[in-house]
């Protein structure tokens, strides 16, 4: 009895600094200026993402065979974040286009691993799309979703922690690599929420427009992936990036407010670039 009351107050120790931890970890966001809990460096973010990303490569069907557009694809991307406050980030970014044929998607891993799928790159049709999408995905690496929601996965893995030591007084061997494992499955899985959607569809606008690319093409992309829904069921994309209320309201709203007299006219599309590079490459895939 004295032992079982000995491991259930440690095991209420453990989730009693499990909390205070949490709610203690609170850092300023240098770019957005918002203060959140997070408890990963952005070091140790980049090793999760790195970590992280073979795993999705080979869930998607690997990289796509064709170097000139994965070049594409990095090009793009590069030219979003160098050319934005992105660059300020410290964060090197990779963006990576994978073979899955069929998964209209777009994803990030903290640290700056960047994934946009064939299926997704096919149904576009400028350049300045293709940069709202790869922008979007930054502004979840920007915003460090993804470390805020493994600040709070933490948390919970403190109070799961905490039972096993209320229940148990046996110690498992290799708990750090499965830590770390189970951190880089979370990471692979991730589906963020309303809030960090909105943030990421303001951030987006930012980066693209700072790049030079008109925000409106990711209102295109909206639309388009909006045409896309089958039988009711909208593409992954969608169901990965929830729908915060009208998205294409909220964008519209947002490149409002960021360009009150209008989108100036030296922001591009580039479809022709677009059309001439990609394509080609894609047809009869």
């Amino acid at each position: 009895m004295n032992q079982g009351l000995f491991r259930l107050g440690l095991g209420l120790l453990f989730a009693f600094f499990g909390l205070i931890s949490y709610l203690t970890s609170t850092v300023e966001n240098p770019i957005t200026g918002e203060k959140q809990r997070v408890k990963l460096t952005p070091r140790e973010e980049v090793a999760l993402g790195l970590q992280g990303r073979q795993r999705i490569a080979q869930q998607f069907g690997g990289l796509y065979p064709d170097n000139q557009l994965q070049a594409y694809i990095d090009q793009v991307g590069q030219q979003v974040v160098q050319n934005s406050v992105a660059s300020t980030s410290g964060y090197p970014f990779e963006f990576h286009l994978l073979a899955d044929p069929k998964t209209v998607n777009a994803f990030a891993l903290p640290g700056g691993q960047i994934f946009i799928t064939v299926a997704l790159l096919g149904r576009l049709n400028s350049e300045a799309q293709l940069a709202g999408v790869l922008a979007h995905e930054v502004g979840h690496v920007i915003g460090r979703h993804g470390a805020e929601h493994l600040a709070k996965q933490q948390l919970g893995g403190s109070l799961v922690t905490a039972v096993g030591v209320a229940t148990t007084d046996e110690q498992g061997g290799g708990r750090q690599a499965a830590v770390l494992a189970q951190a880089v499955n979370q990471v692979v899985s991730l589906r963020y929420g309303r809030e960090d959607e909105l943030e990421s569809d303001r951030l987006g606008v930012r980066f693209m427009s700072e790049a030079g690319y008109d925000p409106t093409a990711l209102i295109e992309v909206m639309k388009i992936l909006d045409a896309a829904r089958t039988g009711g069921s909208p593409p992954e994309f969608l169901s990965s990036h929830p729908n915060p209320g009208n998205r294409v309201e909220r964008l519209q709203d947002l490149i409002a407010q960021q360009y009150p007299n209008g989108v100036p006219a030296n922001l591009q599309d580039r479809p022709e670039e677009f059309a001439r590079i990609v394509k080609p490459r894609l047809q009869g895939r």
